[in-house]
């Protein structure tokens, strides 16, 4: 647990600053790939799976 948000939060932060300086490429696709997959590992994974739930049902609703 300790190791998947140690890197949840490396891939996060160097996604980050990738965005901000704008250098969008391959490499950062990779850094959000991963993000993702680390992120999906740890305790964060269900209120971000319900929160996208229900953001997709507020949007049905509407349209």
């Amino acid at each position: 647990m300790i190791v998947s948000l140690s890197s949840v939060l490396l891939l996060g932060a160097v996604l980050g600053l990738m965005l901000r300086n704008r250098a969008l490429g391959t490499g950062s696709a990779t850094v959000a790939v991963l993000f993702g997959f680390c992120l999906a590992s740890t305790g964060a994974a269900p209120a971000i799976n319900e929160a996208l739930q229900a953001l997709a049902d507020s949007l049905s609703r509407v349209g």
